[in-house]
């Protein structure tokens, strides 16, 4: 129930002030290529140990 309701205050606030939804766009992009360098950089530390044939798939270089 919580996350409807800040669904609809967000559609509302996107509805008077559209350049918002570019700010929560760009901050979900940010976010999202940190997380893939961060995973990115604990596979590779921890490569030799654990070996993955998935995550090696996805993060070969």
């Amino acid at each position: 129930m919580l996350a409807g309701i800040i669904l609809i205050i967000a559609g509302i606030l996107l509805v008077v002030y559209p350049p918002l939804l570019s700010i929560i766009v760009a901050v979900f992009l940010i976010f999202v290529g940190v997380m893939v360098v961060s995973i990115a950089r604990y596979n590779r530390r921890y490569q030799r140990h654990f070996e993955n044939p998935t995550i090696e798939f996805f993060f070969k270089h």
